[in-house]
């Protein structure tokens, strides 16, 4: 596992039951179920959000980008279109349709046709209540092989609007100090490149019921 061994929050662990923390799932891949952060491997900055809106454009929950890498609010859980398209465990296929959710608000990645505050990008935001929003929480996993392996850096292309989680370095001021802007961009390019880091990983077992106790 990238980042070393972590201790993570109580409540976090309370609600991952039977992961595996810091082994290999077959062959490295990123799984269903799984709770990581992602580092845009530009600027060096982890996705984020928190209970902070926008001002401007949905005034939905605000994305952003952070410096810190032991920061709570940066972590994301793997999930599918649909529970059944993504069953706990499996590793994600390039090309796969996933749900990005946020796990201390339970809001999903989304973006839609709204200017991001600074770039006047495409806005992202994180939408929806206990993990359920709408149809433009869906980004495709664009890699190179058969499956998203955490050392690879990917892209996430929305499926809605086409345009690809990016990150070109805009800072917020008050009350996000700091923060980077996270937006949609319609070309493919290096500001968009992510990467698995810090996480907690759900080990692809042949039978659902044997698991790995933390």
């Amino acid at each position: 596992m990238r980042g070393g061994r972590r201790l993570f929050p109580l409540l976090l662990l309370a609600l991952l039951p039977g992961l595996c923390h810091g082994r290999e799932p077959a062959p490295g891949a990123v799984t269903c179920g799984s709770v990581l952060k992602l580092l845009n491997t530009r600027h060096s900055v982890r996705l984020h959000s928190h209970e902070v809106k926008y001002g401007s454009g949905s005034g939905q929950q605000s994305v952003t980008g952070v410096e810190a890498s032991d920061d709570a609010n940066s972590y994301w859980r793997i999930r599918g279109k649909s529970d059944s398209s993504c069953q706990r465990g499996t590793p994600v296929k390039c090309g796969q349709a996933i749900r990005l959710t946020h796990v201390n608000t339970g809001k999903n990645l989304h973006t839609h046709h709204f200017p991001s505050p600074l770039s006047n990008n495409q806005e992202v935001s994180a939408f929806g209540d206990d993990g359920e929003g709408d149809d433009l929480d869906f980004w495709i996993v664009q890699c190179s092989g058969t499956y998203w392996e955490r050392e690879d850096a990917v892209r996430f292309k929305h499926v809605g609007t086409e345009v690809f989680l990016s990150i070109t370095g805009e800072q917020y001021g008050h009350p996000i100090r700091g923060q980077r802007e996270v937006h949609g961009m319609p070309a493919a390019n290096h500001h968009n490149y992510w990467k698995a880091m810090e996480g907690v990983f759900i080990k692809p077992s042949l039978d659902p019921a044997k698991h790995d106790e933390l």
